[in-house]
């Protein structure tokens, strides 16, 4: 028989009671301490608090941040494409009698199956070697991307601001605070957007514009090609839509076709004349071509230097992709990528050779993932392995009617 069978009850309830006591007075407490403390302790709880204050807004602003990039890159990564990098029968129209054989095959060889044209030139002449996928060469036209940007650097050289070796300040690291610098030959071959806004603010939009227009942009390229489309320029930074800074580094603003980005780029290979583009459209028209000089260029002494950018692209850069199918010849030139609604581009311009450039192309493709700068590079060095595989690059012997002009190719 148990003495006392509620003792154990009864102590429980008591734990109990002085718990709920200890608790009750202990908030009281801790509301009356500040009250009770001195002046001193007052402020230094104040400081104390400022000092949290500050690491939560620190904090605060670090989530912000990372969570504005996290959306972007969120943007970017599940970005949604509407076309097609692909597609059937791209050569269907097209008028071929008097394009170079040799170079069209190569050509669609290269292009395989994806959603593009192939423009190649012949930049001693202006003359179109071949056109593959007339329709979309001949179309309004597109944003450049970053191959708008050798001709902002050409324009910075030109006016004197700087060289190949001129290191611009891009900004600072975020820790140390140590600057960003970087000259026009990386910031080319590494197709940097920062620097080309630098440089782009530098020039002003009026100097871009002026050379822009030299270049052709917002102009015809060739000369009677049926169906082909002037592009665009805007008339002032306003159109730009974004400033110069991005006009210069992305093309904002810009509508360019791949006609005109092969007659620049052919400037670019001989020196600085600027022929009209002709494509013969028959045998007879092929065999009596004779170029026209739109307008000579004051930029000779310019484009080694930017060549030398262009070159890095290929051999270290944004499109060494071209050097895993071909390195035979010395290739220079730049990518090009960017999306606008729903739609991806990828442009690549080049022109390949050695000293004397015997061919430029352009390469644009237009679609979704699949579809950037980079790709076109790739098709361009399957494009110059085909021609190499096919001699195009052994040395033409010099005759009366192609001596000057490269026109038997």
């Amino acid at each position: 028989m148990k003495l006392f069978p509620n003792r154990g009850r009864g102590l429980l309830a008591l734990l109990l009671a002085v718990l709920f006591i200890l608790l009750d007075v202990a908030p009281a407490a801790a509301k009356t301490a500040p009250a009770a403390s001195t002046k001193k302790s007052s402020t230094v709880s104040s400081s104390k608090g400022k000092r949290a204050s500050r690491k939560t807004r620190t904090a605060s602003r670090k989530k912000t941040y990372s969570r504005l990039h996290s959306s972007r890159r969120s943007r970017r990564r599940f970005e949604r494409f509407r076309t097609s990098s692909y597609a059937e029968n791209v050569t269907a129209g097209d008028v071929t009698a008097g394009e170079n054989p040799l170079v069209r095959e190569a050509a669609i060889e290269a292009l395989g199956n994806m959603n593009g044209t192939v423009v190649a030139i012949d930049p001693d002449s202006g003359r179109v070697l071949a056109m593959v996928n007339q329709k979309l060469a001949l179309s309004e036209g597109a944003q450049p991307c970053s191959t708008f940007k050798i001709a902002v650097g050409l324009a910075g050289i030109n006016e004197g601001l700087i060289t190949k070796d001129t290191e611009l300040l891009l900004g600072r690291t975020r820790r140390r605070r140590q600057p960003i610098v970087m000259n026009l030959v990386d910031a080319t071959a590494r197709s940097d957007n920062r620097y080309f806004q630098v440089l782009g603010k530098k020039l002003g939009f009026e100097k871009v514009s002026h050379y822009a227009s030299q270049f052709g942009l917002g102009e015809l390229a060739g000369y009677g090609i049926e169906g082909e489309q002037p592009g665009i320029f805007p008339a002032s930074e306003r159109g730009a839509r974004g400033g110069v800074g991005l006009l210069c580094s992305h093309g904002m603003g810009i509508s360019m076709t791949a006609l005109q980005l092969g007659a620049m780029v052919s400037a670019f290979a001989n020196g600085g004349s600027l022929y009209y583009l002709q494509h013969p459209r028959t045998s007879a028209e092929a065999a009596s071509f004779q170029p026209r000089l739109k307008r000579q260029l004051d930029i000779a002494s310019a484009i080694p230097e930017v060549s030398e950018g262009m070159m890095g692209a290929v051999e270290y850069g944004s499109a060494h992709s071209l050097r895993y199918v071909f390195s035979e010849e010395p290739v220079y030139g730049k990518t090009g990528t960017c999306s606008k609604d729903g739609t991806r581009f990828g442009w690549f311009a080049s022109w390949a050779g050695g000293e004397r450039a015997r061919i430029v192309t352009v390469v644009f493709l237009q679609g979704g993932r699949p579809t950037f700068g980079p790709k076109a590079a790739e098709i361009a060095g399957r494009l110059y392995r085909n021609l190499y595989d096919r001699n195009f690059f052994t040395p033409m012997p010099q005759t009366a009617s192609n001596q000057g002009t490269g026109s038997s190719r």
